[in-house]
């Protein structure tokens, strides 16, 4: 599995299609989507999932002309980081690309929704001609991050969660993981944000910048209910050595602090949640004091790329931003 900045042929996302799931949230995450698909579109083809006619003409109308490609697909909801495949490149740039897709359980249960299940093998008939391997153990894209050298870095909470594959052995998820990805050493962390559905997915809280450099978010508020998780993390992941032999580096971003629903509960808001397309670096953003240092920084990280700023306050309702919502295809010969 190649790192998300290595080229990408195109990016799979799915319309939001579902009302009684998004509610009143629906138009500004149809909004935020479009945003990001535009950013996809520049560089690579955004290839979008959607259930029926209806629905795909709704997405025809709010989304770029050029670099967007529609196929209808069912779906549960959008967020195919975790429903989509795993797609992963050949060892010299002449091997065909290949996919791996895992059994999803609806996040360990708690989300479990019609077709999510087989949204992966639908978009692996839909990919192209590849090598598609399947393997029975569950496994979320979100819950995992690659530096494209050899290292896989995720939580204890989501990978040993007895949610997800409680006939396992710690020892046994290890070295599925290592095997599925082409990868050479899991780094572990902690937990997860507050309210994360997922678990913990790492995702939301660490990712590779560049091999031997993570960034993680750092704690500017008093009320910021992650303090004390994040300074956590930030501590393990300095002890940390990776696959090539390099103590791990931490850059610091500011964290979005308390980003609370309507109803007053805290939500897993996070700004590493970014996603790097061919051209851009999208980073969620959520009316927080925050947000322009979060899109400066986490931009600088990805010299060459524009950095965009989008409003992920409705996908947040939903549980996740913007890269729980994307699935990277990588250009064959991607590294």
């Amino acid at each position: 599995m190649p790192a998300e900045t290595a080229k990408h042929a195109a990016t799979w996302v799915a319309w939001p299609s579902h009302e009684d799931l998004w509610q009143e949230n629906i138009v500004a995450a149809r909004a935020a989507f479009a945003r990001l698909v535009a950013c996809i579109a520049e560089g690579e083809v955004a290839q979008v999932l959607v259930p029926d006619a209806t629905q795909e003409a709704l997405a025809r109308a709010a989304l770029p002309r050029a670099g967007v490609r529609f196929h209808r697909v069912s779906f549960g909801d959008i967020w195919l980081r975790d429903t989509a495949p795993v797609f992963l490149v050949g060892g010299d740039a002449s091997a065909a690309p290949a996919s791996v897709r895992f059994a999803f359980n609806g996040w360990g249960g708690k989300y479990v929704l019609d077709h999510d299940d087989r949204v992966a093998e639908r978009i692996v008939e839909r990919a192209g001609a590849m090598r598609a391997f399947a393997l029975p153990f569950v496994l979320e894209g979100g819950a995992i991050e690659v530096d494209g050298e050899g290292s896989v870095l995720t939580t204890r909470q989501c990978l040993l969660n007895p949610n997800r594959n409680p006939a396992m052995s710690a020892a046994e998820i290890e070295a599925g993981l290592l095997d599925a990805l082409g990868c050479d050493k899991v780094l572990w962390l902690g937990d997860g944000l507050l309210n994360d559905h997922t678990d913990g997915h790492v995702d939301t809280v660490m990712r590779f910048a560049r091999p031997g450099v993570v960034v993680a978010m750092e704690a500017r508020d008093a009320s910021d209910p992650n303090r004390d998780i994040l300074a956590a993390l930030v501590s393990d992941a300095e002890k940390l050595v990776d696959a090539r032999g390099r103590r791990l580096e931490v850059v610091r971003i500011p964290s979005p602090g308390r980003v609370e629903d309507a109803d007053g509960r805290v939500m897993p808001a996070s700004y590493v949640n970014y996603y790097v397309t061919n051209t851009c670096v999208s980073v969620p953003t959520y009316g927080s004091p925050f947000d322009d240092e979060a899109v400066e920084r986490v931009g600088s990280l990805y010299p060459g790329r524009r950095a965009v700023g989008i409003d992920c306050r409705a996908l947040l309702t939903g549980g996740g931003a913007l890269h729980c919502i994307t699935q990277q295809q990588p250009a064959a010969g991607a590294s």
